[in-house]
């Protein structure tokens, strides 16, 4: 009888075999003490099987089950090293604590100066300061009423001949110049001329290089609407109606609709005109903050004596972005044993702001800034509780709320 043994995947196999005495013929008295075993052939090729993931469908009993074993695990590692999560903990807080208490430390150092206690020499500092402030104010002002008429000028708009043609002539805005500044120097009367002519929506953001159209005379474009008539708004404006026909060269009474008209010895409506001068300025802050201290009449925090407040206070980190409210002129920078470390900027029309207890002035004397530039640095030099910046605005050499002209 013989065992066969097959190995599976290899090539067929022989059939392999021992003899089993048992079972063989032996001839008589012939004995063998030796059996002979053949080996298959077994391939020693390598074969490499990957195992395939099971997917199992989702269990909500397997995932919670899960979820708790890892949150067991959790608990016990945490008891397990309590002590040393507590000492890392506490080791980490000290840490933070001490670099924090460092750094407050220096910034304190940095940014406070001297007792905080006004001397008699202060007064007289705060006023120095204050003429210097009315003092840039004051030059290069065309002043002007509420109607645009520039005040104290040598033409009268009375003056002006309206007989002829109204012509234009182009002007290159320079650095510096203003829209009252330009009007005077082409020998006109009133702002308005200028601002409707050249459809200006905000003058303050009249730019260098700009081009300008300049008309020979006084008066606003008007757009003819319907049921306009050369007589209904000769009468509205309050103009000779000769006048009206004679600057616009009009040879026909018949009107149309969006035909521009140009209205002479005429001003803008005074709510148009405000809008258009743009007396509006930004925060010079953009991060957070708070306010601290309005203008006007207070008591003081540090003599606690009752006293007038000339700006408001926004109290913000040490460090913050100081920004420039309006574009302008930088016309100086100092330091106060009031004010501290502070920057005074022209903006023309007779503004000028002041921005006061700097940690560090950033602008340059006679640098032209734009909206937004940063100047210098929030501080809490010269007379100051805390890091807080002092905003000051002056129109035509006098203190005003800043309120009314921040947005």
């Amino acid at each position: 009888m013989e065992i066969i043994s097959y190995v599976q995947g290899n090539a067929p196999g022989r059939k392999v075999g021992f003899s089993l005495p048992v079972f063989e013929r032996i001839p008589k008295r012939e004995r063998t003490k030796s059996v002979s075993i053949v080996s298959p052939d077994y391939s020693t090729e390598l074969k490499i099987f990957k195992a395939q993931k099971i997917k199992r469908p989702f269990s909500l009993k397997n995932c919670l089950k899960a979820v708790g074993s890892a949150v067991s695990a959790a608990e016990e590692f945490i008891f397990s090293n309590s002590k040393s999560i507590l000492f890392s903990l506490i080791a980490a807080a000290a840490t933070f604590l001490f670099f924090t208490g460092g750094f407050l430390f220096v910034s304190n150092q940095k940014n406070y100066t001297g007792p905080l206690t006004l001397e008699s020499g202060d007064s007289l500092d705060i006023e120095n300061l204050n003429k210097l402030m009315s003092s840039f104010a004051l030059e290069g002002i065309v002043d002007y009423d509420e109607s645009g008429k520039i005040n104290d000028s040598d033409i009268t708009s009375a003056a002006q001949k309206f007989t002829q043609p109204v012509s234009y002539q182009n002007y290159k805005v320079l650095r510096g110049d203003t829209i009252g500044g330009i009007a005077i120097k082409f020998g006109l009367t009133n702002i308005s001329t200028l601002i409707s002519v050249n459809d200006i929506v905000n003058v303050r953001q009249l730019a260098a290089g700009q081009r300008l159209k300049i008309p020979s005379i006084d008066g606003i474009i008007y757009t003819v609407k319907n049921g306009d008539s050369l007589n209904s708004i000769a009468s509205r404006y309050k103009i000779k109606l000769s006048d009206l026909l004679d600057v616009n060269e009009i040879s026909s009474e018949i009107l149309v609709k969006g035909q521009q008209l140009f209205l002479p010895g005429v001003g803008m409506d005074q709510s148009a005109l405000k809008n258009a001068m743009g007396d509006i300025f930004k925060l010079p802050v953009a991060s957070k903050f708070r306010w601290t201290s309005p203008y006007g009449w207070r008591i003081d925090p540090i003599a606690n004596v009752r006293s007038f407040h000339t700006g408001v206070d926004m109290a913000c980190p040490s460090g913050t972005p100081v920004l420039a409210a309006m574009s302008g002129k930088v016309i100086t920078t100092g330091v106060s044993r009031v004010y501290g470390n502070y920057v005074i900027i022209d903006h023309g029309n007779g503004y000028q702001t002041l921005y006061a207890h700097l940690s560090k002035i950033i602008a340059v004397k006679g640098q032209w800034v734009s909206q937004g530039t940063r100047i210098g640095l929030v501080g809490s030099t010269g007379y100051s509780t805390g890091p807080h910046l002092h905003f000051t605005v002056y129109k035509k050499g006098q203190l005003i709320n800043p309120m009314t002209v921040l947005k």
